[in-house]
């Protein structure tokens, strides 16, 4: 079987090499780091991790939504085991562009290599992982294998299965009249632990073949984020808006492709009794930042793109042109830098839930004491939505026009905007804790292995 998996997946690689091909001359992705993914060439600092007398910690973290989410826990797993090398990988170029960015602290930042024996191998060489932690639920069946081969645990953190996942799963078992069953049995017991956000994500985990004591519910370390402390950016920002007295903010975040227009549609309604009203629209992925500009200008906003904002100077007044005075709509085309922006925002859309995509994360805005807006499409984070819109701490829309009118609803009754925003916030804060669980589950995993080093 895992022949066949690999043969698979490799048909899969060839299938898509036009579109690799293409991306590479287009956006220069895939090509520059294929060879680190083949286990070819590693970064200069990683062979030296392997070679450390003690054994490294591997993190992985799949793009930059799991990345924002691993950050504070990279740091906690470096303050609580600090005799470890820290390693981090990712799937994706943004993310891992947002992991060197962020950080700087890992011993080493690498892409997660493809899944088939050799590439599995040669990054087991140059990492010598003590123990592999894997954020939310990727399951890579020759990175399993070898792990256990080599007597590596392997621990799922935050882990979380959606509803098209395990369809997905389901599907595959009884299509193959159990052969697969088997196999997946076998994959995900070569893992160590899974320490998994909800009851329903442990029940589907175990009905896949599990064991059942290898699943333990800790939360979501979703809830332990912390607050992004303003920067030069939001500074920045603030001061404009005072300065060219624009307001109110509303910032629509991780929005994806089929979201744009009617987030346009329903703050062009919005506008009409707001007119000094800002919309701040941040799309998901950076592929969408061109077609998301378009879209604006095409709906006949003038465009600011954040990208193109100096923060010297140079920009000041940008909100208050005479010719743009109360018509512009400023595009968010950088990474990392949305979560901050929620800050200031005196309405918020959450993504990506408009469109059937499963929803971004409602927290983000919600730690700030705003009022999350979303649409009916919130799978993969259906407990959080679930548990802020019974507080009565959010709003649940399925149109352009019911997302206007929610807006409108919150910006004009402050008193209940602020109350809605104190009960998310309040939410936030009674459900931390998942992430000192995990550190606590981990160390009676990760302690043992130092004896072995």
């Amino acid at each position: 079987m895992y022949f066949l998996y690999s043969l698979i997946t490799a048909l899969g690689v060839v299938l898509v090499t036009p579109y690799v091909l293409l991306s590479s001359v287009r956006r220069k992705k895939y090509l520059p780091n294929l060879s680190e993914r083949l286990g070819l060439r590693f970064p200069a600092e990683l062979p030296a991790v392997g070679r450390s007398p003690s054994r490294a910690i591997w993190l992985h973290a799949v793009s930059v939504g799991e990345v924002l989410a691993a950050i504070p826990f990279a740091h906690c797993l470096k303050q609580r085991f600090p005799g470890w090398p820290l390693v981090i990988s990712t799937t994706t170029a943004t993310g891992q562009a947002l992991a060197r960015e962020r950080m700087n602290f890992a011993d080493a930042v690498f892409y997660f290599p493809f899944d088939w024996s050799g590439p599995v191998r040669r990054a087991f060489w140059a990492v010598r992982p003590g123990v592999i932690v894997i954020l939310e639920t990727e399951i890579w069946p020759n990175l399993l294998r070898r792990a256990r081969k080599t007597g590596v645990p392997v621990i799922f953190v935050n882990g979380r299965l959606s509803d098209r996942s395990f369809r997905g799963f389901s599907r595959a078992v009884k299509l193959s009249g159990g052969v697969i069953g088997g196999f997946l049995r076998r994959i995900l017991n070569d893992a160590t632990l899974y320490l998994v956000q909800t009851q329903l994500d442990a029940a589907r985990l175990i009905a896949l073949g599990a064991a059942t004591d290898r699943v333990i519910v800790t939360g979501s370390m979703k809830y332990d984020m912390a607050v992004p402390a303003p920067n030069a950016f939001i500074n920045w920002l603030q001061s404009e808006l005072q300065r060219s007295h624009r307001g109110p903010v509303v910032v629509a975040g991780s929005v994806i492709a089929g979201e744009e227009k009617p987030v346009l549609e329903a703050f062009t309604t919005l506008h009409r009794k707001w007119p000094q009203a800002l919309l701040i629209l941040a799309p998901r992925k950076p592929e969408r930042f061109a077609a998301a500009a378009e879209i604006v200008s095409g709906a006949g906003w003038h465009l600011i793109r954040r990208s193109e904002i100096s923060l010297d100077g140079l920009s000041a007044g940008i909100f208050g042109n005479a010719a743009h005075m109360d018509n512009s709509v400023l595009l968010l085309d950088t990474i990392g830098e949305l979560r901050a922006v929620y800050g200031i925002a005196d309405a918020v859309f959450i993504g990506g839930s408009l469109e059937p995509m499963g929803g971004h994360n409602p927290l983000e805005p919600a730690a700030f004491a705003k009022v999350p807006v979303f649409g009916r499409s919130m799978d993969n984070f259906r407990e959080i939505s679930a548990t802020l819109l019974e507080a009565g701490a959010a709003v649940q829309v399925d149109s352009a026009a019911q997302l206007s009118t929610a807006w409108a609803d919150l910006l004009g009754n402050a008193e209940r905007r602020a109350q809605m925003g104190l009960a998310a916030r309040e939410i936030v804060e009674r459900r931390r804790g998942a992430t000192a669980e995990t550190l606590d589950r981990l160390a009676a995993i990760v302690e043992p292995q130092r004896a072995i080093t």
